[in-house]
């Protein structure tokens, strides 16, 4: 089985932190080279040289905000007028938490604009690139609330939900090029994001946040929160050549937590 990336470039957006970082680590180890893409210059020149590194490899950096997808399509169509991008890791940190009756519609499209825009233009710049390459991975973070929506995340489970059947859609189209198109649904995983949900659960809960930790795991079969590691190991699989003919599936890596197949 052959999970080697040697001479294959990966694009890792949202790569300074959690499931992104630990994206970018696990990609660089199996031997791609990685460019990083976050808002935060600082902490991609951090990350940048926790990079494990290969003979051939040549690892860099973007800066981009996805809050301005002008600046992101002109930064990433010159990136990949450069290079051939062979992996594609669309990851964006999610909408905040709350019931959607009271989200303000503004957060809608904000979210919208976020994932769906951004994920369209960095598919539109590398896809063409993968197409003569003969070779493409693209991989969404999105989450289980594709499969089944989690009470207080009314804006994320909407737009999570356009994601992935956008991405199935995409699967169907690119399919016949050599390029997969999947999304991996992380559950319960240990990261910043995942304090903002423990401290949002537990003011409803009126529990202390250690409590409301404890209910959260035991609703998992593992009776634990993942590791961004655990999430990104999957990923490396699905950008891998062993990975060839899984296309357009979504991927929990949530401990079994999610009830439906």
């Amino acid at each position: 089985m052959n999970i080697d990336l040697k001479n294959k470039n990966a694009l890792v957006c949202g790569s300074t932190a959690g499931i992104g970082k630990a994206t970018a680590m696990r990609l660089a180890a199996m031997g791609a080279t990685v460019t990083l893409v976050a808002r935060d210059e600082d902490k991609l020149k951090s990350v940048l040289v926790e990079l494990p590194f290969q003979d051939g490899q040549k690892h860099n950096y973007l800066v981009v905000d996805f809050n301005d997808p002008k600046t992101l399509k002109e930064k990433v169509n010159k990136a990949a007028a450069n290079k051939t991008f062979h992996i594609l890791l669309n990851n964006t940190g999610g909408p905040k938490p709350g019931p959607v009756f009271a989200a303000d519609t503004e957060e809608f499209t904000n979210a919208f604009s976020q994932h769906l825009v951004c994920n369209q233009l960095l598919v539109q710049a590398v896809v063409p690139g993968m197409k003569k390459a003969d070779y493409g991975r693209i991989i969404n973070i999105i989450s289980t609330s594709v499969k089944q929506p989690i009470d207080g995340l009314g804006v994320s489970n909407t737009i999570r939900g356009a994601v992935a059947n956008w991405s199935k859609t995409l699967a169907n189209e690119l399919g016949q090029f050599g390029i997969t198109v999947n999304n991996v649904l992380p559950g319960f995983t240990a990261t910043d994001r995942l304090e903002d949900i423990v401290a949002n659960a537990a003011k409803k809960m009126n529990k202390t946040e250690e409590e409301a930790s404890e209910f959260m795991k035991n609703l998992v079969p593992a009776r634990r929160f993942a590791q961004p590691g655990e999430v990104a190991n999957a990923v490396g699989f699905l950008a891998s050549e062993a990975a060839s003919y899984i296309n357009g599936i979504n991927l929990p890596v949530d401990g079994g937590r999610t009830k439906s197949l």
